[in-house]
């Protein structure tokens, strides 16, 4: 085990214990003991039990047991800094969870140490996300088991419970966590800052990392620093487990910290306050729980809460104070008792001295370095997820929760308490009824709460509105052409829900939609994707049979080809994804063509495939669901606009199909019809957004918004607000079916070249391309030759596309050729180490050599040159320069860069308010 460089100060030192087995009986005692050699300190120890001790004889009696809300560990971000999601799966047991840990998708790549293993976790974080059996209550200690059992430790938390009606739920009581490689916990401390002790039961290693206490605050201003957004939106942010920082990180900005390895058959105790963080090195199986000493009571009554909801993990302390501090019970409960901690102080609770010598040590590498075979797994605890109360193969699984408080799930569900009172047998129906429940709206996701400027639930964009901590007020009754002066609304006006049903204004709406492309007004969800598609390939034709122009006249029964894939209404596991060859459309011609079908009451017009009517049915007499159920009246409750199609939903409500459609979570029972549509998958949170264009007119957040889906962006939209405003929307692979691009994102990363449009070049003509100096100049082509490249597959999920034949040093490529499709190779990459993979194919690319006025070459491929005659990038024309007229006098010196780096950069007012001074920030670290 290695101990970070930098750590100079001894107190810091991470220590091992190895009790006796007399001194193993009391585990008050011993804990005592272990702070009393000044354990605490360092915020994490080790405990090797006695030899001969197991909790448990032989664990091949637990395949069957079953992994209620495995969950897929979804990590984002760069240079050492990211965030975590989770995306819930489908139940498994042990065994399937065990065979999943083996598959090359999921398997640990190559290494010759930990330390190499360590370095190629945070290389490919971001890559092929794992599964982690996480939060499954229970125990694996045999009855009969008294020392150190994490089910029954009988500590301050037990003793307070027993005595008093307070019940601590979820805290102290034991779970199992099921890894595989690369699953990871983020950096955290425990609820309340309570003790935690973690016992790993089998399987392959655990990594982790953790910050001495009285470093603690160092290491959560730093966070918000480079966090800035959900510091905002939570002072406690940290508590959502949902935050990587790398060592590196770490180091850079003087955090002192400390690694440990643990193996199976060991202890890992945390203290109070002490944030730590870890990953498994492959398929294992921890139990872990919290505990209390008197010391922790201090820490208690300081501990930070999460905001982000009511139902937190909150431990009421008056019953603490009054029993073990009653001399500072008044004080308290006046609001005074707030003395600083102490965190060098040890636990005031008896310590017995040793009977015999114990073998204490500060971690070194060659003491607990040992051979890593399979890597596959890791520890995690308290995922902010939501289970379904009755789970179906056909819902659509949770969104990530980046920013849902990570407390215990067990702390507020009266039916897990339930269950977990009795005695934990794990394949026990009681067991298994825990995880049947709901959980409130903040422990499922923010949907996604990133991080730049959160316009989601109480940050709307002005300052005023903040400042005023007054709800909006609904606006006065729109106008003709007004809603923020936007000219979409204009044909809106009398269809929001706030204003009083007109079914006139309805069916004019209606005729409208359906008199221009695309014809159906559940197809018009991906309708501008569509015109972005045409005008980038300068084609201006209809992609409908038989239509060659915008303005062609459709009638009745006229036949069209939907603009939704019927992935975008099946779609709602991965597992389906992955079986999305297998999908067909049911009421689509050979032709892909749907027909169009117009109701005679209300006049909205649908494919058929669409609404999922049989076109042999459809007469001139045919009616929408709407109408038919003489439900005029009814409205969208994911949104705020009458019109459109609906169908009927699980709660008796009424949606628009192509709101169910944009909402992640929604779900279409009976596939075919389109019908019902079951809402009970969709977190309440989602209902909490409000949307970009009607948030202000309204008096209270109402419907359901879906989110941009680039990055950290907040942008919340109803759906038929993002269709009618052209927000782009359009199909995507699961879990983004439907993929939303709001006006933030729009611009220039939406503006591709037209690789079909792309000429080749010839020698001798005059192009612009980019000079080594990060400008672009005009140059000359002056050779045409081919390169070969190879793409491969790493075995830790990654992949290359751009490796040259010698990059592969098992085979000699120059004299060979490429290897075959499937072959594995090994790979020599850009750090000089060899890594396992698998070869794809060869690319031969064509290259182009060109000339810039000083004399200087390179080469380059297509994509990066651009003719004069063509749209050049914005970001191009931004760095564009002409040399011509000094050719000499320097220009592609490096005495140009020193000056532009001397410009003043100007601070998008966007992110203004996420944007720290330097300064500033380095004294906040010093």
């Amino acid at each position: 085990m290695s101990t970070h460089a930098t750590m100079q100060n001894a107190d810091y030192k991470l220590m091992a214990f190895y009790p006796t087995k007399d001194e193993f009986k009391d585990f008050n005692r011993y804990v005592a003991y272990m702070e009393s050699q000044g354990a605490h300190k360092a915020g994490m120890a080790k405990v090797i039990p006695p030899k001969g001790w197991k909790p448990r004889q032989a664990y091949d009696d637990i395949d069957d047991l079953v992994i209620p809300a495995p969950i897929q560990q979804v990590v984002t971000g760069q240079s050492g800094l990211f965030t975590q999601y989770n995306i819930q799966k489908k139940p498994m047991t042990v065994h399937e969870f065990r065979k999943t840990s083996k598959m090359d998708k999921f398997c640990h790549p190559q290494h010759l140490d930990s330390d190499e293993l360590e370095r190629k976790f945070w290389k490919n974080l971001t890559f092929n996300p794992p599964i982690y059996g996480a939060d499954v209550s229970g125990s694996l200690y045999e009855q009969g088991v008294a020392e150190w059992n994490i089910g029954s430790l009988n500590t301050v938390l037990d003793a307070v419970e027993n005595e008093s009606a307070v019940k601590n739920k979820g805290i102290n009581k034991p779970y199992l966590y099921f890894g595989m490689w690369k699953s990871a916990f983020a950096w955290h401390t425990e609820d309340m800052d309570l003790y935690s002790i973690n016992y790993l039961h089998f399987g392959e290693p655990q990594s982790w990392y953790v910050v001495p206490p009285d470093q603690g605050k160092r290491l959560e201003e730093l966070a918000k620093g480079f966090f800035p957004g959900s510091a905002q939106s939570c002072d406690a942010f940290l508590r959502h487990k949902m935050t990587l920082m790398s060592p590196s990180i770490l180091k850079k900005y003087g955090i002192p910290f400390e690694k440990v390895i643990q193996q199976a058959g060991q202890f890992i105790v945390t203290f109070p306050f002490a944030y730590h963080a870890g990953f498994n090195h492959g398929f294992n199986c921890a139990e872990t729980t919290n505990f209390a000493t008197l010391r922790w009571i201090d820490y208690g009554k300081q501990a930070s809460q999460c905001a982000c909801r009511q139902d937190m993990v909150k431990i009421p302390m008056d019953t603490f104070v009054r029993k073990y501090q009653p001399e500072r019970y008044k004080l308290w409960k006046a609001g005074k008792d707030t003395a600083p901690i102490d965190h060098s102080k040890a636990t005031p609770e008896p310590a017995a001295p040793p009977k015999e010598k114990r073998k204490k040590r500060r971690f070194t590498e060659s003491a607990v370095s040992s051979p890593l075979v399979t890597p596959e797994n890791e520890y995690v605890r308290g995922f902010p997820l939501e289970l379904p109360k009755s789970y179906s193969n056909k819902e659509k699984s949770v969104a990530p929760a980046p920013e849902a408080c990570d407390a215990e799930p067990m702390a507020t569900c009266p039916e897990a308490t339930k269950g977990a009172e009795e005695q934990p047998v794990l394949t026990s129906p009681q067991a298994n009824k825990v995880f049947q429940r709901t959980l409130s709206p903040a422990d499922v996701l923010h949907v996604h709460s990133y991080a730049k400027g959160d316009y989601g639930e109480e940050e709307s964009a002005p300052a005023e509105e903040r400042r005023s901590n007054k709800v909006p007020e609904e606006t006065a009754p729109v106008s003709e052409g007004s809603l923020e002066g936007e000219s979409w609304a204009k044909s809106l006006a009398q269809l929001w829900q706030s204003r009083s049903p007109n079914l006139k204004k309805e069916k004019e709406y209606n005729l409208h939609m359906g008199s221009k492309p695309p014809y159906c007004c559940i197809c018009a969800l991906f309708h501008t994707y569509q015109q972005v598609q045409l005008s980038q390939a300068k084609d201006f034709f209809l992609l409908y049979c038989g239509i060659q122009h915008a303005s062609a006249n459709i009638n009745r029964y006229s036949r069209t080809k939907p603009l939704i894939p019927e992935a975008c209404f099946s779609i709602n596991t991965e597992e389906d994804s992955e079986c999305e060859q297998d999908l067909s459309t049911a009421y689509v011609e050979e032709d892909g063509s749907s027909l169009l079908i117009s109701c005679s009451q209300c006049s909205v017009r649908v494919h058929a495939s669409c609404y999922g009517v049989d076109p042999t049915s459809v007469n001139s007499d045919w009616k929408c669901a709407r109408c038919q159920a003489n439900a005029l009246t009814e409205n969208c409750c994911l949104c705020s606009l009458r019109g459109g199609a609906l169908q009927k939903a699980n709660n008796n409500k009424w949606v628009h199909v192509l709101c169910a459609v944009a909402v992640l979570e929604a779900r279409f029972v009976n596939i075919t019809d389109r019908s019902p549509v079951d809402l009970s998958g969709i977190p309440l949170q989602r209902f909490k957004l409000k949307c970009y264009y009607c948030k202000k007119r309204m008096k209270k957040v109402s419907g359901c918004c879906v989110q941009c889906s680039h990055g950290r962006c907040p942008t919340a939209y109803h759906p038929t607000c993002a269709q009618a405003a052209g927000v782009l929307m359009q199909p995507d692979q699961w879990p983004f079916v439907v993929h939303v691009t709001c006006c933030r994102h729009k611009g220039p990363a939406q503006i591709e070249r037209n690789k079909a449009a792309m000429r080749e070049l010839t020698v001798g003509q005059r192009v612009i391309c980019k000079h080594k100096n990060g400008r672009y100049y005009q140059c000359d082509v002056v050779q045409l030759s081919t390169e070969t490249f190879y793409e491969v597959n790493f075995d830790d999920g990654s992949f290359s596309d751009n490796l040259f034949p010698e990059d592969i040093v098992s085979r000699d490529c120059a004299q060979l050729g490429p290897p075959a499709q499937g072959e594995e190779v090994q790979v020599r990459w850009t750090d000089g180490l060899v890594y396992g993979a698998k070869f794809v194919a060869p690319h031969v690319i064509q290259m182009y050599q060109v000339e810039f006025e000083d004399g200087s070459q390179l080469t380059a491929k297509r994509d990066d040159v651009y003719t004069l005659d063509e749209e050049l990038p914005k970001r191009v024309k931004s760095r564009l320069s002409k040399a011509s007229d000094m050719r000499f006098d320097g220009i592609f010196e490096e005495k140009e860069i020193i000056k532009e780096s001397k410009r003043q950069r100007v601070i998008n007012s966007r992110y203004r308010g996420d944007y720290i001074e330097p300064v500033i920030y380095r004294a906040i670290m010093e």
